[in-house]
């Protein structure tokens, strides 16, 4: 029997991309592995030639502490989202698709071009930069705008939205709905009402964590949840990123309560109003995907065990005022904390 490929195993890797006629027979690669990803293995691979590539191979059982598993097969998902946003997507703001090979369940596609730094780490340094904040807001607005006008073959496409229940519903919020169960009933509204405003492309998990800047443009990665969906989500879980770094952050508080309402007008202004009740799910989705990044399989790891009670207070506060604007829910959040 075949052993398994380990993309992570550079020699297995060097010997598979030969087998597969991707380099030639003799020739040597440079392959290093990258950190930070908990669903896949990920490699960055120098050929020969001076190309460069990433690889990525889905992992069964995620790298969390908690049992959390997924079928490896998304990672085709990842690969039609990657085809697809190469039209979707401002002009450099995704990679190349280079291959994938069903049988393996690998991904490989062009690598960003160095330097470049990933957003999350810059936030978390630096604070917010009004011009990275904007371009995000207007990536996203873009693929939705773009996306909500080709419904019928992206609906057909991505319509299966397995691997969103298996990553995000039931990671993020049935399973904070069971750890908190005052917000059970709030997350039985949001999750049915997620399903019944399926309108356009929801890339699932759009944070800063999956963001390149390189060369003054910003990149955007990782599109293995990626479905036919409700804006609202990728909405809520990017404004998660933006507000509780303004609570972990005070000396940064008010340029993020700040970034978060430019984020949501370069969103707006790409979209116009084509998304009924657009906001009112945004902000039910931002509170649910910030008790989520407490009560969730995934917390988010830079907030002290006193920050996560304090936001779980606090959204737990606000979830009977669920009808409120997004402008007053980025304040009420952003409050200076006794």
């Amino acid at each position: 029997m075949e052993t398994p490929l380990d993309i992570e195993d550079r020699t297995a890797l060097r010997d598979y991309l030969r087998r597969t006629g991707r380099i030639g027979l003799a020739d040597e690669i440079t392959a290093r592995v990258l950190a930070g990803g908990v669903s896949c293995k990920t490699v960055h691979v120098r050929l020969p030639d001076g190309a460069a590539w990433v690889l990525k191979q889905a992992l069964a059982k995620l790298r969390v502490r908690a049992d959390w598993f997924s079928e490896p097969a998304r990672i085709h998902r990842e690969a039609a989202g990657l085809r697809w946003l190469a039209s979707l997507a401002p002009a450099g703001a995704v990679v190349d698709f280079v291959f994938e090979d069903m049988e393996a369940h690998v991904l490989a596609m062009s690598a960003v071009p160095e330097p470049h730094a990933n957003w999350k780490t810059l936030l978390l340094t630096l604070g917010p930069k009004q011009d990275h904040v904007a371009r995000f807001g207007q990536l996203l607005g873009t693929i939705h705008r773009r996306a909500s006008e080709q419904a019928d073959d992206l609906r057909r496409d991505f319509g299966d939205t397995t691997f969103f229940e298996q990553l995000r519903i039931d990671a993020y919020y049935r399973t904070a709905a069971a750890n908190v169960p005052a917000a059970a009933e709030f997350y039985a509204r949001l999750i049915k009402d997620t399903f019944a405003n399926q309108v356009t492309l929801v890339h699932g998990d759009f944070s800063p964590k999956n963001v390149l800047v390189a060369g003054g443009r910003l990149v955007l990665l990782d599109h293995e949840v990626i479905h036919w969906g409700d804006p609202a989500f990728d909405l809520g879980f990017a404004l998660t990123h933006l507000l509780a770094k303004a609570r972990h952050l005070p000396e940064h508080r008010a340029a993020f309560a700040r970034a978060a309402a430019e984020f949501w007008a370069a969103y707006t202004h790409e979209v116009g109003g084509r998304f009924v009740g657009l906001e009112g799910r945004a902000v039910r989705h931002t509170l649910g995907c910030l008790l989520a990044r407490v009560d969730g399989r995934s917390p988010l790891e830079y907030l002290t065990p006193a920050g996560r009670t304090a936001l779980r207070s606090a959204v737990l506060t606000l979830l009977p005022r669920a009808a409120m604007s997004l402008e007053t829910l980025i304040r009420q959040i952003t409050l200076p904390q006794p």
